[in-house]
């Protein structure tokens, strides 16, 4: 039997536009670069994710809560965080293309070609090596390294670059009728710190002990020098962050038990555990003493789609130091080896923050399944999305046979029955062969046929997506039957 051939990005975009889960912003206008929207399917799907990562946080945890802060924030947010200062990816332009890059991502696309060539010995010190003179700050030796390693430019084929710059990665902006300096403020470039600037509120006005957390899900933006690779890298995107707060001294069981914790999630919403794998960090970001990626197999390679990290008391002393407002908790707990309580203490956080667009993109990979079906001469391709139930966009559609004789009345009357518990659709359009298809290709789970026996027996035929199976099932079954299987607890029972 032959095999269907291997899924590309392009056949992912291509199926994200085609069947209205994701568009190009402003299309008509010839788009705007790394920016997009989601369509009619892609907004049910994403909202799906987005809502079953908001019940595995703060349905399954006694001690989680949820908060949703502003975007505009006081401009010294972002001094106490360290963005204003160092939140900067090094750019390099080449003079011949006049196309801009990432320094460090040419570096690792160089080490990348080295992997794949066996010579991993060398691409893990090149790595090193880009990684120390980043950490130092040495931006003529990363262009000199650049040039070493003979990186031309993908589009002319020259080495002929400029110097290094750093290039700090948040939109500012003016708030209020003056437009000065004084005026500008930022957009955030991720939403943990209005988590961390409502540490207190939360804790105290929720009477929340250590161990705590608060999860937000929210809008961020970074002027990226290079978006690339469809919704993997945007300029504007969603993050799903928790921020949980612990005693120090405590920090690194947490984190190993949010690591095992976050990789359930991911295999409980469909992504196979042979697509996904950790990445340790060689190099820890500024406030942190320990960082893991969970990354996931895209068509493009292993990429990041979630990082938990140990931050330390970095954000809150900040946050203290800058703004004069004490940052501290008290524990009344009993210290062991003192026999005195805990007392006041800055806490420590773990995070785990989830790129929402990036999780779409896992799901809608994984999902997007070529097979060939039939045997011999009537052998031939089959395309479907084999989404999770939980997560598809519509969980059931109504398919009368024929629009005649009473049948298209008697469908939308149990479509309507059911549009109450999960989202459900009513087709008659064409063959029902070809409706089957139309919503194989968004990843229904569920057709129901209404024939001429369903007058006589009051049952219809369920077709199941993936084996395209077919069963006969009383009408006063289907609420109960697909909503069992359709239902967000399936995902949560599997965490």
């Amino acid at each position: 039997m032959m095999s269907a051939p291997a899924t590309t990005l392009q056949d992912i975009i291509a199926h994200a536009k085609e069947y209205g889960f994701v568009f190009p912003s402003s299309e008509i206008y010839d788009g705007l670069q790394a920016v997009y929207d989601y369509g009619q399917n892609g907004v049910e799907l994403k909202n799906n994710l987005k809502n079953v990562w908001w019940k595995a946080m703060t349905q399954l945890h006694d001690n989680i809560v949820g908060v949703d802060a502003a975007i505009f924030m006081h401009p010294l947010t972002w001094k106490a965080s360290g963005h204003i200062d160092g939140f900067n990816d090094p750019m390099i332009d080449n003079k011949d293309s006049k196309k801009r890059y990432r320094a460090d991502q040419l570096l690792e696309g160089k080490a990348e070609l080295l992997t794949n060539a066996g010579k991993e010995d060398e691409a893990n010190a090149l790595l090193a090596k880009m990684g120390k003179l980043l950490g130092d700050e040495d931006l003529e030796a990363v262009r000199e390294l650049i040039i070493s390693e003979n990186i031309v430019c993908p589009v002319s084929g020259t080495l002929n670059w400029t110097e290094v710059r750093q290039f700090n990665l948040m939109f500012s902006t003016k708030i209020g009728s003056v437009a000065d300096d004084s005026s500008t403020i930022y957009l955030r470039p991720e939403t943990a710190q209005g988590i961390f600037v409502n540490f207190l509120n939360v804790q105290k006005s929720g009477r929340m002990k250590v161990p705590f957390g608060i999860s937000q899900i929210g809008k961020a933006f970074r002027n990226e020098i290079v978006a690339r690779q469809f919704i993997f890298r945007m300029r504007e995107f969603e993050q799903m962050e928790m921020q949980f707060f612990v005693r120090p001294g405590t920090e690194m069981e947490w984190y190993n038990k949010w690591k095992e914790t976050r990789l359930s999630f991911h295999k409980a919403i469909g992504l196979p555990a042979e697509s996904l794998k950790y990445h340790d960090h060689d190099k820890l970001a500024h406030y942190a003493n320990a960082a893991v990626d969970i990354e996931y197999k895209f068509p493009f390679g292993f990429r990041e789609i979630e990082g938990i990290h140990s931050r330390t008391d970095f954000d809150l002393s900040n946050h203290q130091a800058l703004s004069k407002k004490k940052q501290q908790y008290f524990d009344p707990s009993i210290d062991p080896e003192t026999n005195k309580p805990y007392g006041n203490y800055i806490p420590y956080v773990v995070e785990t923050s989830v790129g929402a667009d990036r999780l779409f993109l896992a799901t809608f990979c994984n999902a997007f399944t070529k097979e060939m079906v039939g045997e011999g001469d009537k052998q031939k391709e089959r395309t479907y999305m084999k989404l999770h139930p939980a997560l598809a966009p519509v969980k059931a559609a109504v398919l009368p046979l024929v629009k005649k004789d009473g049948l298209a009345e008697l469908g939308q009357e149990i479509a309507n029955s059911l549009k109450s518990s999960f989202r459900t659709v009513y087709d008659d359009g064409g063959a029902i062969g070809k409706r089957y298809t139309r919503q194989d290709l968004i990843g229904t789970p569920f057709c129901i046929a209404v024939d001429y026996e369903t007058k006589d027996d009051n049952c219809v035929t369920i077709r199941h997506r993936d084996t395209m199976e077919q069963e006969r099932v009383p009408i006063s079954e289907l609420k109960e039957r697909i909503g069992k299987e359709v239902a967000v607890e399936r995902i949560l029972e599997a965490i």
